[in-house]
């Protein structure tokens, strides 16, 4: 693949390696460094000139450091004369904020998309992005890759029973309903809500769990605290397991402690975000071949949505 380098950023590193390793290339040499006053340095050490540049960097925690230092790499490499510059970001920060749900807030999704382009990126790949309208708040060709494609095949393995796919919230219902179509599989809905101001959740299943193998399906799994209280609301109506699936294991706070107390069986994550601390109930899976193999197929001119399929 002449003409083809691959740069990483500190952000993930294992995963960087793993991409370049199922693409049989090595890691392009480059030097990120902090100054004194905590200032990102960025070396390229070797030419880029008329390259197709691929620079993997995940923009989570701390995000602003990493999206920072994604910026400054595509804005050297695109003073260097790099023919094109593709951003591999698995886990795209700031995607949450993605409309303004309360008034005098910020769209900060749509102000990162617009300092990616600023930078010089040419094209972006991603997963699982939080709300599929980001796309449209890119000038330039955005890869939103599907975990699913490797989630379903890790619970098909399970040989769960009684399967039965489960949405932790309203607003995760097309996703679940997504998931649940390729496995063939039916939905039911966990309903938070609050009944007064002031008295503790209350979860409704619309649905029925019992003596059902529960699969959550979420995208980012950050203070488990949805999650954790769905599992429970499961369990008391029957479930006889249940495993929760999140693309994104972001798992702030007390995160891994609630996952560990909590009645949930499993909990599956892509290493899309580099794991902070070992759990017991955590399995992570690799996506870095996927990433790979859609890179392969894009510098190839061939087709990605086949993947998907």
């Amino acid at each position: 693949m002449r003409g083809f380098k691959v740069f990483s950023g500190n952000a993930h590193q294992e995963f960087s390696r793993e991409f370049a390793k199922h693409l049989n290339v090595v890691l392009s040499k480059i030097t990120l460094n902090r100054f004194s006053d905590g200032e990102i340095g960025v070396q390229i050490n070797e030419s880029v000139r008329g390259k197709d540049v691929f620079v993997i960097q995940p923009t989570c925690t701390p995000a602003n450091d990493n999206l920072m230092e994604l910026l400054i790499m595509a804005d050297a490499f695109k003073r260097s004369s790099a023919n094109s510059i593709t951003a591999v970001i698995p886990y795209f920060g700031y995607a949450r904020q993605d409309r303004k749900a309360a008034p005098r807030v910020p769209i900060t999704a749509k102000l990162v998309a617009d300092l990616i382009q600023y930078a010089g990126i040419n094209r972006v790949i991603t997963m699982d992005l939080h709300a599929g309208q980001i796309q449209g708040f890119f000038d330039i060709p955005v890869d939103n890759l599907y975990g699913s494609i490797i989630f379903q095949d890790y619970v098909r393995n399970k040989k769960l029973k009684n399967p039965i796919i489960a949405s932790p919230d309203i607003g995760g219902v097309t996703r679940a309903r997504y998931f649940g179509k390729k496995l063939g599989l039916d939905l039911v809905i966990v309903d938070k809500r609050r009944e007064r101001a002031n008295e503790s959740e209350v979860m409704n299943i619309i649905g029925d769990v019992n003596g059902k193998d529960v699969v959550l399906v979420d995208d980012i799994i950050d203070t488990a605290g949805t999650m954790c209280k769905a599992a429970q609301a499961l369990k008391d109506k029957g479930a006889n397991s249940v495993m929760a699936l999140g693309t994104h294991a972001v798992l702030s706070g007390l995160a891994i402690k609630r996952i560990q107390e909590s009645v949930l069986d499993e909990v599956i994550v892509s290493n899309s975000i580099p794991l902070q601390q070992e759990c017991s109930k955590i399995t992570v899976l690799n996506v870095a071949p996927l990433f790979a193999e859609v890179v392969r197929r894009i510098y190839h001119n061939e087709s990605v949505n086949s993947l998907f399929i």
